[in-house]
């Protein structure tokens, strides 16, 4: 495809980039939501409060902070711990290439052994004990510095991976876009199913690629990416050359009934499991609308304070540091996961969470006969979640990789060209 604004003396470079997510708490920015709760005589409080004090004191600090762009690539990556030791740190390039590092012999930092690449999205999962032997965990990501006079496009999803039917591509520019149909003109997303698949702008910075319907199964995806030398604003030229291909999966849509209290698994069109749950309660409700998974922990730590639900000292109301089986379906907050501090009897008969969806589980995700083990075995990045019959009003598309919650002829209209 022909580019309009090219700057020939520009060297052509390319990098290979994932999208970047916020930190893990299982709440919506504007509204309550999170962990699920008890069906038990205690008070909401209560029941945070003594899952609180079953889980590790360890508290982890990763630099820089999730989400940081223009990080340094020599002095700012670095993982702490108080009240507990380090046990494992893992550090990813984008392209999965595991970067070395070391623990301290007091086991209390990490630090890679080297420099980090330039423009590159990196994450860390961190795991902690305390003095109990009992783990904290922590995920974040980040992205090293770039040329001042370039941009680059965090995309998702990754090369060579297998995705489910509502995986958009979905691409985040490090810097503001002014010429938008010149940056959307240097990019094609094509399908071997033949699907029709346009562009959609949802800001200066964030460009997704979906077709009128859910991808068809067993499908192959192709992004290519012709940026190199494209002037996206003014004096800011693109350097990317790259061709991406992912593969679509079996069809797989859950639909979550909030009024029934059970999710319903469905593959190819034909029920494999009904499941029941437990959704955000009365005061804390579950958005509805079609969500994508788009990332999955077998363990991860949800902190109140992380978007808002905080005490009168400060803290989180609730921070539980190793909550099993949690997949995000929301930027702002909103995951299905296990729980195995509420009451076996609130699942199928009682909403109670801050807003997430809750399956049984047990603590320290090791049981693979729980429900909730079971959904995250079977379930892949881009697989649909649809919550339907909540009090709630629907999830904005761009809430996440949910643009389907937009009409056909809504999305086009956000195209540049």
């Amino acid at each position: 495809m022909t580019v309009g604004k090219r700057r020939r003396s520009l060297a052509a470079a390319a990098a290979v980039l994932s999208g970047v997510l916020v930190l893990s708490a299982c709440n919506d920015g504007d509204k309550d939501g999170g962990a699920s709760g008890s069906a038990t005589p205690q008070s909401q409080a209560q029941v945070d409060e003594a899952a609180a004090q079953k889980t590790s004191k360890a508290q982890i600090t990763i630099s820089p902070k999730n989400g940081a762009q223009n990080a340094s690539i020599n002095n700012d990556a670095k993982v702490t711990v108080t009240e507990g030791k380090l046990t494992a740190v893992t550090m990813t390039s984008a392209e999965g290439a595991e970067v070395k590092g070391e623990i301290a012999a007091d086991g209390l930092s990490w630090k890679p052994s080297g420099p980090l690449k330039r423009a590159t999205v990196y994450k860390i999962a961190v795991t902690a004990a305390d003095a109990a032997g009992l783990e904290a965990h922590e995920n974040s990501s980040f992205t090293t510095v770039s040329q001042a006079n370039s941009f680059i496009g965090n995309f998702t999803p990754e090369d060579g991976s297998t995705v489910g039917v509502g995986m958009p591509v979905s691409i985040n520019f490090n810097k503001a876009i002014t010429d938008k149909k010149a940056v959307q003109g240097g990019i094609t997303v094509s399908s071997s199913s033949g699907q029709e698949v346009v562009g959609h702008w949802f800001d200066s910075t964030r460009l997704d690629f979906r077709p009128d319907a859910y991808w068809t199964e067993g499908s192959t995806v192709t992004l290519k990416l012709d940026l190199d030398g494209v002037e996206g604003a003014d004096g800011v030229f693109g350097v990317q050359q790259k061709t991406v291909t992912f593969k679509i999966g079996r069809n797989q849509v859950s639909t979550v009934d909030v009024a029934t209290k059970t999710m319903t698994v469905k593959q190819d069109g034909k029920t494999i499991k009904t499941i029941p749950i437990s959704a955000g309660s009365p005061e804390n409700t579950t958005y509805n609308g079609q969500m994508v998974i788009s990332e999955k922990f077998k363990e991860t730590r949800m902190n109140g304070a992380t978007v808002g639900f905080t005490d009168d000292d400060g803290k989180g109301e609730y921070d539980i540091k190793d909550v099993p089986h949690a997949m995000r379906l929301s930027t702002s907050g909103t995951f299905i996961h296990g729980n195995y501090w509420g009451a076996r009897s609130i699942f199928g008969s009682v909403n109670t969470s801050h807003g997430c969806v809750g399956l049984a589980d047990v603590k320290g995700a090791g049981d693979p006969n729980q429900t909730a083990a079971w959904l995250f075995d079977n379930s892949i990045i881009g697989d649909v979640v649809i919550v339907k019959n909540s009090n709630d009003k629907t999830i904005k598309p761009d809430n996440g990789l949910n643009g389907w919650n937009m009409s056909w002829s809504e999305w086009k209209a956000g195209s540049a060209v």
